[in-house]
């Protein structure tokens, strides 16, 4: 089995940790500060409407408006994570080669190339990362506009988060749409390994007794159940990262 180097020193999202374990890469901690780091993301357009909302010219909340139940809210959040989460078990729970609902088969052949035996992969990432977006942005709205019936403040709140969405979309997109490729290269990584211990023992090497398995003994499998474990903690890292801002306006609406 192919052992993916532990580093650590870095203590940002569960997300970009496993990313930076599995490339076994060195993820450096910024030196900027949060607030640098955000004007980058940040176009003068998106600073105006920032003011705007801050002023309290967007999102008010309309006269009379009764407010919102927060378990209402905490259970539609907490139904949209089950279903993600179930979704993406359920990927995985079909072994290699077999078919899915929402898949065909996975197994590689053997005689395919590392990026045609990925494609499955990528089809089935790039379908869960779609139905993450289907299915937090109305549940953002939702939670958004239960907010802004609360207080004017909250109201407030409810309107910059809404001004950055619409900022900081873009940017979260593309970035995300990278995780693919990085998985691929993951992929590949474990596929050639698995491949070389087959071909070539070492030179030299005695063989080995019949009751402890070599190399070539080791299930073909094996390493793909490795990345298919690797594939799923990542989707789940990343939902985690697309449903913070919605655990973030639950949190404001908690508060009394």
């Amino acid at each position: 089995m192919v052992q993916v180097s532990r580093r650590a020193g870095f203590t940002g999202p569960a997300l970009i940790r496993l990313l930076a374990r599995l490339g076994d890469t060195d993820v450096p901690e910024s030196r900027q500060s949060f607030a640098d780091r955000l004007s980058q993301w940040l176009r003068w357009t998106d600073a105006i409407a920032l003011s705007t909302a801050l002023d309290g010219g967007l999102m008010a909340a309309p006269a009379g408006a009764r407010a919102a139940s927060v378990g209402a809210e905490e259970a539609e959040c907490l139904r949209v994570r089950t279903m993600l989460m179930n979704d993406i078990a359920e990927d995985f729970a079909t072994p290699p080669g077999k078919v899915s609902r929402h898949a065909p088969a996975l197994a590689p052949d053997a005689s395919m190339s590392a990026s045609s035996a990925f494609a499955p992969y990528r089809r089935r990432y790039l379908t869960r990362q779609q139905a993450m977006v289907t299915r937090i942005a109305p549940l953002r709205s939702r939670v958004r506009a239960a907010l802004a019936t609360r207080s004017p403040d909250m109201a407030r709140l409810a309107a910059v988060d809404g001004v950055m969405e619409q900022a900081l979309g873009a940017r979260e997109h593309a970035l995300l749409a990278t995780v693919p490729t990085l998985l691929e290269r993951h992929f590949a990584r474990l596929r050639s390994a698995h491949d070389g211990e087959r071909a070539a023992p070492a030179e030299g090497a005695a063989e080995p007794p019949e009751h402890v398995p070599g190399p070539s003994a080791l299930p073909d499998g094996a390493w793909l159940d490795a990345f298919c474990q690797d594939m799923q903690g990542v989707l789940l890292a990343e939902l985690d990262i697309r449903l913070q801002p919605v655990e973030g306006l639950l949190d404001a609406l908690r508060m009394k």
